[in-house]
């Protein structure tokens, strides 16, 4: 694989905010529910996404800065520790045929013990062949999924079922702190290879909801009220994500005052939920010729603005 900085089109320095943007950015534009006529696109959309997966692996990546594993996340040849060609240290000469250990060749069993990592039995030499720290065969592809999860699913952490290419459908537990651009691995699931498959890396889309919106771990709703349920208050039904609770309005309430739901938002990472905050808005009919008399021989009305000073 190429290197996951070039596949994402940032730079090396780039932090895990600037990332996660590059790579929303490429994986909509890379989608192969938008690219069906463009086979190519789907490859790509899969090389992204392991990019992704590799650059917001703290430990992989930095791995990688250090050019100790590959693209793929395989470790990388062990011949890398050639330094200058001075003092003692191990190099490759060039045009040479040999190694040179600086002149000390009864160094050189300490340095291969150190690459290779053991001794033989016989002799105090070492195993024929390099083959104690060879690299491991490599896994299969990892395969991209994007996943579509209802609004109310997501903050109810309803269990999704997905179809894999392979036809199996699988169950998935949503995490607590669930959002659009969350990913989830599924160990084994993905293409195989010589050392086994590759996983599955299902990436989540919450589906906005007519009604319900999202305020990091709540959840907003204009709740419309009748002018006599605003004057005279009352209970009201008001739905939430999991289920219409009766809701209690007081008595001279007005449009844009908020109450709150607790424990009806969505789950935390931290544990525990966000709540619902339910904004009032008092729905006013648009010809009612009793309210419309009432009104014109009502005068205690006031000015509501004065302390705007207008």
């Amino acid at each position: 694989m190429a290197d996951p900085y070039a596949t994402l089109g940032v730079a090396r320095g780039a932090s895990e905010a600037d990332i996660k943007k590059a790579y929303r950015k490429l994986a909509k534009e890379l989608h192969p529910d938008r690219n069906k006529d463009n086979p190519k696109a789907a490859e790509r959309f899969s090389q992204v996404t392991q990019a992704y997966d590799l650059l917001t692996d703290k430990d992989k990546r930095a791995r990688f800065d250090r050019g100790e594993i590959d693209g793929d996340g395989n470790p990388t040849a062990p011949f890398g520790f050639g330094g200058g060609g001075g003092g003692g240290s191990a190099g490759f000469r060039p045009g040479a045929t040999q190694f040179d250990f600086g002149g000390d060749v009864g160094g050189m069993e300490d340095i291969f013990e150190g690459l290779f990592g053991q001794r033989t039995s016989r002799g105090g030499g070492f195993a024929s062949g390099f083959g104690f720290n060879r690299a491991p065969k490599p896994k299969g592809a990892n395969v991209a999924y994007r996943l579509q999860v209802p609004f109310v699913d997501a903050a109810a952490l309803k269990p999704q079922r997905i179809t894999l290419a392979d036809g199996a459908t699988i169950d998935l537990k949503l995490p607590a702190g669930v959002e659009s651009g969350t990913q989830m691995r599924l160990a084994g699931k993905g293409q195989p290879g010589p050392g086994g498959n590759g996983d599955a890396i299902v990436t989540i889309e919450v589906q906005p909801h007519r009604f319900f919106t999202r305020d990091g771990d709540d959840v907003r709703l204009d709740l419309p009220i009748t002018l006599n349920e605003a004057i005279l208050g009352g209970k009201v039904r008001a739905p939430t994500v999991d289920g219409a609770v009766n809701l209690t309005i007081a008595k001279g309430s007005s449009s844009g005052k908020v109450l709150r739901l607790k424990g009806k938002g969505f789950h935390k990472k931290g544990g525990g939920r966000g709540d619902q905050l339910v904004t009032l808005m008092i729905d006013i009919p648009a010809d009612d010729p009793a309210l419309t008399q009432f009104v014109e021989s009502w005068s205690a009305g006031g000015n509501p603005r004065s302390k705007l000073g207008v």
